[in-house]
């Protein structure tokens, strides 16, 4: 069975393109449930539709389990092939303008409109826009203010694991843990399985008494929870046999996400409740969700292996552009639904509107604007091109 995997064939060193749809469609997929934020019942966001779908909420609870995991596991998984290049120096040099460059310049530029339609959405303001920006960036950090990184978290994240990592990933791949290494050469699945416990325990005893949002300082759970992955997709891509091991279980990892997301669906929909904190009712009951997002995790790592191997053009764009595409995402949505939010056509017909606009506004500023510009490159956080590569667009 294994000698039909494709994706065996490539060595430790190259990427990997399973690796790389899987970020791509994880950030598409983030799109959509963005979008659905606009319409979704009981959870509060910057605006929403006056009418909201309770359906939404129960596909946005099951998108929540696994979106940001696999990104945090493919994030690891990518620092596996960054450090193999790079002096921890030069790795930290190049993390610093990839990740704080565009935070920085995010927090500037991208997250004040998501602000400003905020404010403007809850009658807080009337000003326009320029009279809220850029004098906005000087009242203080969100709520309270507007300054704010808002979606961006996940960038700053990112930054934060790569500097709490490294001395443990430098110890892994000089092989100062020999110990671990071999039982992770010996035992991929047996680790996987450990690593999904501690997973959904750490965030389940540390996501009830600090819930979000994500501030740093009342996030631990997620914080945590999400390092754990980060650290666990570096270690599986220094061991081949992890990737093998969830090829041949991805549909035993699908089988058991399946029953545990009923057994979640079957509490909420027959509402069976408990009192709400520190007690093994809920500890159990966050346990479960957290070891549902991680094993749906893994049986898309076990089928991406399968069906997503192939590279060429397609990916190589859709690589490049699919950070700025994230960048910009969320700021488009609420932009774009705040004026389509009051008009009186359907929930469904507004969020397929808002999503499908959404998408070719962020991949047109992209293509038009950032694409071939080296200042706006930086910014966002794209690569420098190669002469080749520049000689190739033209």
């Amino acid at each position: 069975m294994i000698s039909n995997d494709p994706s065996t064939a490539q060595g430790p060193k190259q990427r990997r393109n399973d690796l790389d749809w899987i970020r791509v469609l994880a950030v598409i997929a983030l799109l959509f449930f963005h979008t659905g934020m606009l319409f979704v019942a009981e959870w509060d966001w910057h605006i929403q539709n006056e009418q909201r779908s309770n359906l939404f909420l129960e596909w946005m609870h099951f998108m929540s389990g696994w979106r940001m995991s696999l990104l945090f596991f493919v994030s690891g998984a990518g620092t596996y092939f960054a450090l193999g290049l790079r002096s921890p120096r030069a790795y930290l040099r190049e993390r610093g303008a990839r990740l704080l460059i565009p935070l920085a310049f995010g927090m500037a530029v991208i997250t004040p409109p998501q602000v400003y339609f905020e404010r403007l959405f809850r009658g807080e303001i009337s000003a326009g826009y320029f009279d809220f920006w850029p004098a906005s960036l000087l009242t203080g950090p969100y709520p309270d203010g507007n300054l704010t990184w808002n979606h961006l978290w996940f960038v700053l994240y990112l930054f934060l694991f790569s500097v709490i990592a490294l001395p443990l990933f430098r110890a892994l791949r000089g092989g100062a843990w020999q110990g671990l290494n071999r039982f992770a050469e010996r035992n991929p699945l047996l680790l996987t399985g450990i690593t999904g416990v501690l997973f959904a325990s750490v965030y389940a005893l540390l996501t009830i008494p600090f819930p979000g949002p994500q501030n740093l300082i009342n996030d631990w759970g997620r914080f945590c929870s999400y390092l754990i992955l980060f650290v666990f997709g570096f270690l599986s891509l220094s061991h081949r046999g992890f990737g093998d091991a969830w090829f041949r279980s991805r549909r035993r990892a699908l089988q058991a996400g399946f029953l545990m997301a009923l057994v979640l669906y079957a509490l909420r929909w027959n509402q069976i409740d408990w009192d709400w904190g520190m007690n093994p009712a809920s500890i159990a009951y966050m346990m479960l969700r957290g070891l549902t997002g991680f094993a749906f995790t893994v049986a898309i790592l076990g089928y991406a292996r399968q069906y997503l191997t192939s590279g060429g053009p397609r990916l190589r764009y859709a690589n490049e552009a699919v950070y700025p595409f994230y960048i910009l995402h969320q700021s488009v949505i609420i932009i774009v639904g705040y004026y389509v939010i009051q008009t009186n056509d359907t929930i469904l017909t507004k969020f397929l509107f808002v999503a499908g606009v959404s998408f070719v506004l962020s991949i047109g500023i992209y293509e038009l604007f950032i694409r071939n510009n080296p200042l706006l490159r930086l910014l966002f956080g794209v690569k420098r091109r190669s002469s080749a590569a520049r000689v190739a667009q033209r």
